[in-house]
């Protein structure tokens, strides 16, 4: 302990008995209705008892490392800066060292210190720690115009000891109370955010209680999307409802989601990786902020949650953390359980679309190919889990007249099941007026390009079969190219004139191509999921496969044939990653052509 200056009674002024103004003080500290008043009695009984002529309270802060001018009683005065860091100044040094300082010359202990001096006429300060049970409260800092005698620095001394004493019991109430008052907040949180199963009525209420306990101007909740690595949010506080996307790494929010620490700031913009762009834009200035994780409890990251300005002291503490640590569990699991039963909801909608994409296309095929003298028809068709674009019609225009359609719409679901609707409904209508195949295929591009709705373009097979002439006349319109199977020798040829697929650019010309059909020859038509499919070892099916399968059973009939065909497909797709629909129309010629 240092060693007290000592001054004589006559340099005070007066001598003076302060034993009964102590058990006044100590009465007064001892009594529990005195509670928070502590503070303002502290000062107030040390300049009316204790000849100080300015006394002051400081208390000291954990998470800021500093302490902070609370109260003061006596001369009027005003310190440049109302906290004090450890070492600076006369009441820093009774920080840093917690240790007594007494009689200090004002004009000596810093710059702060001698422009108080100056503006009030003090001289000298003594500044005593205040500790209870181990744990540093704050300073009591009394002020003279002249140094004291030893005596009354030590009951100045003693009134910080039992001041201590007071102030550790009123504090240590205040702590008691607050965390009852924040296990009451986190249960009412917690009920709340199990309330509603909402994703953006969840947000919203997450949003409502971190800004309402921890007094932020503005914020924003980030939900983690893992696949594309970005952090997306629909609701921002204070702002006008929109989605925001930044990914990961970018911007605080950004970091956060990637490092998982907690970032809290004074002033935002002394961080090299906040983004001004937005403040710049709005007009707005982001000063304090807080972001911080939301953590499953498994640990995980499954959001970020970002507040802004805090708006009382200007700083968010290590409280505020805290707490917000404390709810980030109650909110990652609401949060899992919105999502979730936002998948579900999502999962039945797309259920239905698809159930519904399923009834247009069934409604649009044919039930079963036609029966036409001389030919032997037969068509499988195989559709994924999801409603497909793929569409066959057999339409008859004449007693001796079949023309063969094999199309695939872009897509699938409802929409490309209502293009393919609209491609049925205009190809008929064609047919009935037209008896080119390259002037249909025109006008069928131009219709499909010209309906804004569907917006989708599609590959076409037309196939016109002459029965009577045994001749095929055919445009093929960027779909896979049906292959001719010759009867007798087993060779293929494959059907691809014609031009680009419909509905992608005006004004094309379609070249049309003509094929003899002869006695055992079989045709061959599939969609893009035969020739597509691929084994374990990602090879394949390919149209030689298809051709050589056809060609070794083309004695059997047309059913036969397309069974042969499943049969090796299906053995050389196992284990195989690409999933589509198939379709597979066989078309075998059982009659001589006529001259």
């Amino acid at each position: 302990m240092e060693t007290p200056s000592t001054a004589s009674p006559t340099e005070t002024g007066s001598a003076k008995d302060y034993i009964g103004a102590f058990a006044n003080a100590v009465a007064l500290f001892g009594t529990p209705a005195a509670g928070g008043d502590i503070f303002s009695h502290m000062p107030s009984l040390l300049v009316a008892n204790f000849d100080a002529v300015r006394s002051e309270l400081w208390l000291w802060d954990e998470s800021s490392s500093s302490a902070y001018l609370t109260n003061a009683a006596g001369r009027e005065g005003s310190h440049r800066r109302d906290f004090s860091t450890s070492g600076v100044g006369a009441i820093g040094k009774a920080v840093g060292s917690q240790k007594p300082l007494y009689n200090a010359p004002l004009v000596t202990a810093g710059d702060d210190d001698r422009e108080f001096a100056i503006r009030t006429g003090l001289t000298h300060v003594s500044a005593y720690p205040l500790i209870a049970r181990g744990r540093f409260i704050g300073v009591s800092a009394n002020y003279t115009l002249q140094p004291v005698d030893k005596d009354l620095l030590q009951w100045w001394e003693l009134c910080a000891q039992i001041g201590a004493a007071s102030l550790q019991q009123v504090l240590t109430d205040r702590e008691n109370q607050k965390t009852i008052s924040q296990l009451a907040l986190l249960f009412e949180a917690t009920r709340l955010l199990n309330s509603t199963l909402d994703l953006a009525e969840l947000l919203e209420l997450i949003l409502k209680i971190a800004r309402t306990e921890v007094k932020a101007d503005r914020g924003s909740v980030f939900l983690v999307d893992g696949k594309n690595r970005e952090l997306w949010s629909i609701v921002a506080q204070g702002l006008d409802h929109q989605e925001i996307r930044l990914p990961f790494g970018r911007g605080v929010a950004g970091r956060v989601a990637v490092t998982g620490e907690t970032i809290n700031v004074q002033d935002a913009y002394e961080l090299d990786y906040f983004e001004r762009s937005f403040d710049q834009r709005t007009g707005y200035r982001t000063k304090s902020l807080l972001c911080l994780p939301i953590r499953h409890s498994a640990g995980h990251i499954v959001g970020v949650i970002q507040l802004l300005n805090q708006q009382t002291s200007g700083q968010f503490t290590k409280e505020d953390e805290e707490f917000l640590a404390k709810l980030s569990g109650h909110m990652a699991m609401a949060l899992e359980n919105a999502r979730m039963h936002r998948d579900a909801l999502e999962k039945q909608r797309s259920n239905r679309e698809l159930e519904m994409a399923r009834g247009i296309q069934r409604s649009l095929l044919p039930e079963a190919p036609p029966v036409i003298p001389g030919y032997d028809l037969a068509v499988a068709s195989e559709p994924c889990a999801d409603a497909g674009g793929d569409y066959y019609d057999f339409l008859t225009l004449g007693p001796q007249t079949m023309l063969l359609v094999l199309a695939d719409v872009e897509g699938k679901g409802v929409a490309s099941a209502l293009a393919m609707s609209n491609l049925q409904a205009s190809l008929r209508a064609l047919v009935m007026h037209l008896h080119s195949l390259e002037v249909v295929m025109l006008s069928l591009n131009e219709m499909i390009l010209n309906d804004s709705r569907s917006k989708k373009f599609l590959s076409i097979f037309l196939g016109l079969v002459d029965t009577r002439r045994n001749v095929l006349h055919f445009i093929n319109a960027g779909h896979v190219p049906p292959l001719l199977i010759n009867g007798q020798t087993g060779q293929s040829s494959k059907l691809a004139s014609g031009g680009s697929a419909i509905g992608l650019l005006p004004g094309v010309e379609y070249a049309k191509g003509t094929a003899k059909l002869e006695t055992s020859d079989v045709l061959v038509c599939c969609s893009d999921g035969v020739v597509d499919a691929t084994s374990r070892q990602g090879e394949t099916f390919g149209a030689d496969r298809l051709g050589a399968c056809v060609a070794a059973h083309r004695e059997q009939r047309a059913e036969s044939i397309i069974a042969s065909v499943q049969k090796e497909l299906n053995n050389f797709a196992a284990g195989g990653t690409h999933v589509d629909d198939k379709v597979l129309v066989v078309m075998k010629v059982t009659k001589e052509r006529a001259e």
